[in-house]
């Protein structure tokens, strides 16, 4: 069986404010590339927030890593820090200015998550689907896999699925 390979994007820096900007751009840049488009809010919004965790939480330092990877009809996108502490999602209180972090990328992406990188760090991340990819690529090798399971459908990104539910049947 013939499957796509994972695209894969890794930017190295130190989780400063003017940094945090540029590697959004980074961001947006990649996903235009890959002719994914539709994802570039979500994905920006997603690694400025777990950035700005990293800014503002992580020690003993704020180099950190943004891994940007997509798998047939799957982006996920990842933030690696060098402190072991796990974050976690909390209820912010309503007139707080910060603490919602996490409930912005939980809202926004199809899943998320946090995993411990040995006792000196971790990943958070979170996924998104991508349209399918023989639309959304540029060419690029194919290699086979003995999975034996055959390409699935993509589903619709959160905003094409908003627009369809949205549409009216009268006016087409």
């Amino acid at each position: 069986m013939i499957s796509q390979p994972s695209r894969q994007c890794t930017v190295e820096l130190q989780a400063l404010p003017s940094r945090i900007g540029q590697v959004r751009r980074i961001v947006s840049a990649q996903l235009r590339y890959w002719h994914l488009d539709p994802l570039i809010d979500e994905a920006a919004l997603g690694v400025t927030e777990l950035l700005t965790n990293v800014h503002r939480h992580a020690e003993p330092d704020k180099m950190c890593t943004v891994q940007i990877e997509l798998l047939l009809d799957r982006l996920t996108i990842s933030v690696h820090d060098h402190d072991p502490t796990l974050p976690a999602l909390r209820d912010a209180d309503a007139l707080a200015t910060n603490g919602r972090g996490l409930a912005l990328i939980a809202a926004v992406s199809d899943s998320w998550g946090v995993r411990p990188e040995g006792e000196s760090g971790k990943a958070v991340w979170f996924t998104l689907a991508a349209p399918s990819p023989a639309v959304a690529l540029p060419p690029y090798p194919l290699y086979a896999t003995t999975s034996g399971t055959p390409f699935t459908q993509a589903r619709p990104s959160r905003a094409a699925r908003g627009r369809a539910a949205a549409r009216s049947p009268i006016a087409g």
